[in-house]
């Protein structure tokens, strides 16, 4: 079969199924893999290798930078330094929808993780507000925000296989000096957006109600001082990003590793004993669920790479639609078959590089046009989509509205900065 006609048919069934049996992701994109490789041509022992490569090819360039940033996470959590985290925000930050906001786009990076940081974040923005409505506000917007940085600021994992596949040599600074500014102006587009569309369930001026009922969120208000503690992991990672390119001379792939690694060991050696080997163990445990999902998607990009996709079925789209929407529309169409953003970029990465598509678009903005793409469809097949309806307790016609819709209107807003970059600074 034709290589675009099996990957439609290969996205569709992910899909449903996804949708049906709700399994884990691995198993869907695993069986996706071989589905396709079976409809493309290739022989079953091709198809199993290949997905052999791409499991191994994602292990080794994501297994240390997530079990890193799970670890940090859950040994930040186990110790309720979260709260710290959020309170010293809130000695600058009075303004509670911008605080939740803010929070969630500050902790998705360093965790490796938006969902992880949405967790960390959930049962302290629970308690900052009363009223279900108000609350529930806080929650979208820790979300949203967490996404935002998530799809855009190197590196997380969303990022680091696109800028991996397509930087040419670019330096990440030059990447984040675009992106995030244009994270930040996303959010504060949101939080307009929030207070425009839901007046009444926005906390009106710059007071920030006192939780009564988190008793540890309570002890980190009364605290006058810096967190350091808390900090400490997230600074050891900025300090040691100079080092390792200034004084080492890594490569950028060895200064993530290295940093994240700097990172985990700082939270691990100022863990108190009590929690470290608890820690530990429910890092690595969360941390294997986001790893083997992502080598899931690796398997099926490796796969679709590997059965000629890029150069029979890219040509083809190209006689269609303009290239500039070719990475946008492939982005989306994979993020909606199986929801997840990192599975997304691994996938295009795989997909679109050494195609004709990488040398018609400027690296920039190619990335920003998947990252895009990644955002527009946050639905159904999205587990971050479910964890926020259990969360709020709203239905889903809310959630939509107010998880699904804001995203959306991001990633069309970052598909028109990397169109205006494409065609008024690039060319």
């Amino acid at each position: 079969m034709d290589p675009l006609p099996a990957f439609a048919i290969t996205l569709v069934l992910i899909t449903l199924v996804s949708l049906r049996y709700r399994i884990s992701p691995f198993f869907t994109l695993i069986g996706g893999a071989v589905l396709f490789g079976l409809l493309a041509g290739m022989t079953l022992d091709a198809t199993m290798l290949g997905i052999v490569a791409g499991v191994g090819k994602v292990f080794s360039a994501f297994g240390i930078i997530i079990l890193c940033g799970a670890v940090i996470a859950t040994l930040l959590q186990e110790q309720h330094q979260t709260e710290g985290i959020v309170s010293d925000i809130r000695r600058l930050v009075k303004n509670p929808p911008v605080l939740a906001g803010i929070s969630g786009y500050l902790l998705s990076v360093p965790i490796t993780c938006c969902v992880t940081a949405y967790v960390m974040l959930q049962p302290i923005l629970d308690c900052m507000e009363k009223d279900k409505a108000r609350r529930n506000i806080l929650l979208y917007l820790a979300a949203v925000g967490s996404i935002i940085s998530y799809a855009l600021v190197y590196p997380t994992p969303v990022v680091i296989p696109l800028f991996t596949a397509f930087s040419a040599g670019t330096s990440p600074l030059v990447f984040d000096a675009v992106t995030i500014p244009l994270s930040l102006a996303l959010l504060g587009g949101i939080l307009l957006f929030y207070r425009w569309a839901r007046p009444d369930a926005v906390i009106p001026g710059n007071t920030l109600p006192q939780p009564e009922e988190h008793p540890y969120t309570a002890q980190s208000d009364q605290y006058t001082g810096i967190h350091w503690r808390a900090w400490a992991p997230f600074i050891a990672i900025i300090v040691a990003i100079p080092v390792s390119f200034l004084v080492l001379g890594l490569s950028h792939l060895g200064i993530i590793n290295f940093i994240m690694l700097v990172g985990a060991v700082t939270a691990i050696a100022l863990a108190s004993p009590a929690v470290r080997a608890s820690g530990l163990s429910k890092g690595a445990k969360h941390a294997g669920m986001i790893i083997f999902d992502i080598c899931g998607a690796g398997a099926l990009g490796f796969v679709i790479v590997q059965s000629g996709f890029a150069h029979s079925a890219l040509s083809q789209l190209t006689l269609l639609i303009p290239v500039i929407l070719v990475p946008f529309i492939l982005a989306a169409l994979i993020e909606t078959a199986q929801g997840s953003r990192v599975v997304t970029a691994v996938i295009a990465a795989e997909v679109l590089a050494g195609s004709a598509v990488v040398s018609a678009i400027h690296p920039l903005p190619l990335i920003l046009l998947i990252s895009a793409g990644s955002c527009i469809v946050s639905y159904v097949t999205d587990p971050f989509f479910w964890l926020v309806q259990r969360t709020t307790g709203d239905d889903v016609k809310t959630v939509v509205k107010n998880y699904t819709l804001p995203i959306a209107l991001a990633g069309i807003a970052i598909f028109i900065v990397a169109v205006a970059l494409e065609y008024l600074v690039f060319r």
